[in-house]
């Protein structure tokens, strides 16, 4: 497993009946989560919760308050920050399990000595974008929705990052690396996070299980031959670590070479256990 467990101002505290109950810095939320099965460790600390995200039957759901909250607030990893927020679909803009890979990629990249570039596929709010950039890489960073972006690069001046080490693209990732490829360019170090099923900028259907071995294939023209890395996440249920494995290895490592695996994400939990959050597969390359 790949364990997510250096936070300081995030906390998995208990969980169990289909919920997680989390420490955002100071402020505690109660969101669902299905994978939670189990009862509840510790009931008592769930009547704690600044705020409670309830499910709907005919889909979606809302949030109810048990006290005022800022708008935003933000939350460190080490030497990164970033705003999060409760928003109208149980997301607070940050994916604290991905921290674990955040480390790795970062590493990487730090000891690779040598310029490095990073595509960040399905970017979101910028964490991977981020921690990469910090590390040293130039980013691009690729997602569909333009509020997404702007969140991403607010990220990036709160965790004090030179504007000119991330390029901002607001496009559909599938054709984006197309273009990519028939332009000649090339990425040391790739990472996409697809949504289970989305729309592209120009109404594009995606659904993961159809799309993803065909954008793998993509991504591995514009991954450079002296690549460090490739990294594909899924929070889809059912998409199995070796599902992953398979596809690096059918794409990245063929011509390549170089390493792959793929594990189970969690966050460990104060009360007791881990919390499964999806997988990762990672391709290293030869040279690394």
């Amino acid at each position: 497993m790949y364990i997510a467990s250096q936070w300081r101002d995030y906390e998995v505290i208990d969980t169990g009946d289909g919920e997680k109950l989390e420490r955002w810095k100071d402020i505690l939320l109660r969101r669902p989560d299905p994978q939670a099965i189990w009862p509840k460790q510790s009931p008592k600390l769930w009547d704690k919760a600044d705020a409670w995200y309830h499910r709907s039957s005919k889909g979606g759901g809302e949030w109810e308050f048990f006290r005022k909250l800022p708008d935003r607030w933000t939350v460190r990893y080490g030497d990164l920050e970033f705003y999060v927020r409760p928003t109208g679909f149980k997301h607070t803009g940050l994916f604290p399990e991905q921290a674990v890979n955040w480390d790795w990629m970062a590493g990487l990249i730090r000891r690779a000595n040598r310029p490095v570039k990073v595509l960040n596929l399905f970017g979101y709010t910028g964490g991977a974008t981020c921690a990469c950039a910090l590390a040293g890489a130039k980013v691009t960073h690729v997602d569909a929705a333009k509020g997404m972006v702007q969140w991403a690069g607010e990220n990036r001046k709160l965790s004090n990052i030179d504007e000119t080490a991330v390029r901002w693209i607001i496009d559909d990732a599938l054709k984006f690396v197309q273009r990519e490829a028939r332009r000649g360019n090339t990425y040391e170090g790739i990472l996409m996070d697809p949504p289970s099923y989305g729309r592209g900028p120009g109404g594009e259907v995606w659904k993961l299980e159809n799309e993803l071995f065909g954008l793998v294939e993509a991504c591995e023209k514009v991954l450079a031959e002296d690549a460090l890395f490739m990294l594909i996440n899924s929070y889809t249920t059912g998409l199995q670590p070796a599902v992953l494995n398979n596809m690096l290895t059918m794409t990245a490592a063929r011509r390549r070479g170089g390493h792959v695996e793929a594990d189970e994400i969690v966050l460990p939990v104060t009360e007791g256990g881990v919390l499964p959050c999806g997988a990762s597969g990672r391709y290293t390359g030869s040279l690394v």
